[in-house]
């Protein structure tokens, strides 16, 4: 069953995720970037799929899926509640566990500064990226139209993510760092993956998690 929250239940949810705020890192990611994971979450009527793809030179290398029911109902600017689980399960199951981490969702760019990707980075302790289609919080300018252009997003006067165009003419994607991670090694990795409008290891996680929905529901 699904819990709902409100009153003081939503404050201890708020004073959790400030927590979070407190323990990112954004700064320089020093390390060698071999293996990159995607990972995504499909929600059914009562189960989420979460599934996590690693790849190495453009080639999937890991994929594994879980399933676990759905606890928590949607709540805005707490989208972690509902999808962090599945997303930290999958990771777990992993046996080629990826240098960075690409998550759908938002890092800092975020209400409360700390999104998905934010909550995942620390409690795993890895570097994350949040790659999302629509942007959050925020103002700003709309990049060129070519492939690798980007434009700065910045909210309450504080740079929090970027547009980045991964397409030539397609829709820009958010990006912003989740942890231990900075805006410019994010957004290289972003388009050093990027085939189509989504970095490939995210589209692919983002399909499997739609495929194991499908076969479980129907």
């Amino acid at each position: 069953m699904e819990r709902d929250f409100s009153g003081k239940i939503s404050e201890r949810i708020r004073r959790a995720q400030e927590s979070i705020r407190k323990r990112v890192i954004i700064a320089p990611y020093t390390g060698k970037i071999e293996f990159i994971g995607g990972c995504d979450v499909a929600f059914g009527e009562k189960y989420a799929y979460g599934v996590c793809v690693v790849m190495k030179e453009g080639e999937v290398v890991e994929e594994v899926w879980v399933r676990t029911p759905i606890e928590f109902q949607y709540i805005p600017g707490f989208f972690f509640l509902r999808e962090a689980k599945p997303v930290l399960l999958a990771w777990r199951k992993l046996l080629v566990k990826p240098d960075v981490l690409i998550i759908d969702g938002h890092g800092i760019a975020h209400p409360e500064g700390a999104g998905l990707a934010s909550h995942t980075g620390v409690v795993l302790g890895v570097p994350v990226i949040g790659c999302a289609k629509n942007l959050l919080v925020g103002e700003y300018e709309p990049p060129g139209e070519e492939r690798g252009s980007w434009s700065s997003v910045f909210y309450k006067g504080k740079k929090v993510g970027e547009a980045v165009r991964t397409r030539d003419g397609v829709k820009p994607v958010f990006v912003s760092p989740g942890h231990r991670i900075d805006f410019e090694t994010s957004r290289r990795v972003v388009l050093k993956t990027s085939k189509y409008r989504i970095p490939e290891p995210l589209r692919l996680a983002d399909i499997e998690a739609g495929k194991k929905r499908k076969i479980f529901t129907s």
